[in-house]
């Protein structure tokens, strides 16, 4: 079986107990960083063998993962922080997997977009997912999209982007969209920052933004 288990995406008591169990029995941890999920291994006392797998080696790596958990392996796979598979590796085993006919559990558990969305006080019975924005090719096309989606919209951003990226927003959907900005979820410092795009831009333009960050905004009116 193939386990998809969420780790923390902040504070490390957000590890549910069934999480902690399924690790220590599984024969094998895929891990999208051997060095971070080291740390949340050691703290919990697994000690587990672990296998690198992440964006840049996973077309390598599925292959030999199927054939092992057809031979009888168990294995977890767990990316640095969230639930695999959003915004992070895990589709491609999980549907190779799949096609396989092997059984895939995903518990459930730590994700960033989820509470950012409940707290931002914005709409939340209809949401539409983006993760993160293209860089490059096809950004003004998912921005013009966001400007007319009528759900409520959440996507991912750099620190370092966000403040470029909210003045897109409000360049495609107007000053007066709102919006809330959660930034390090779960963690010491965890913030939700709410307004008009306006407001919010002159916000991050006063105080660097740091840390994860998760953009939730209106959507447009019917």
């Amino acid at each position: 079986m193939l386990y998809v288990v969420p780790t923390p995406v902040g504070n490390l008591e957000d590890m549910t107990f069934r999480a902690i169990r399924v690790l220590k029995e599984a024969d094998l941890i895929l891990a999208e960083d051997t060095r971070t999920s080291g740390i949340l291994l050691k703290h919990f006392e697994i000690k587990n063998a672990m296998q690198s797998h992440h964006k840049f080696n996973e077309h390598k790596t599925v292959e030999n993962v199927v054939n092992r958990i057809k031979a009888g392996a168990t294995v977890a796979l767990i990316s640095d922080a969230g639930t695999p598979g959003i915004s992070d590796p895990g589709f491609l085993v999980v549907r190779e997997c799949v096609r396989n006919g092997i059984e895939v559990q995903c518990l459930p558990g730590a994700t960033a977009f989820v509470p950012a969305l409940v707290a931002s006080g914005l709409p939340n019975e209809k949401f539409c997912f983006e993760g993160f924005l293209p860089q490059k090719k096809g950004r003004q096309t998912r921005l013009k999209a966001i400007a007319e989606e009528t759900r409520t919209t959440i996507i991912y951003e750099s620190p370092y982007r966000l403040v470029k990226t909210l003045t897109q927003l409000a360049e495609f959907l107007g000053e007066e969209r709102q919006v809330a900005v959660a930034r390090e979820i779960s963690k010491v410092h965890e913030q939700t920052v709410r307004g008009t795009l306006a407001e919010v831009i002159a916000h991050f333009t006063a105080n660097e933004p740091r840390g994860e960050i998760v953009v939730v905004i209106s959507g447009k009116d019917d």
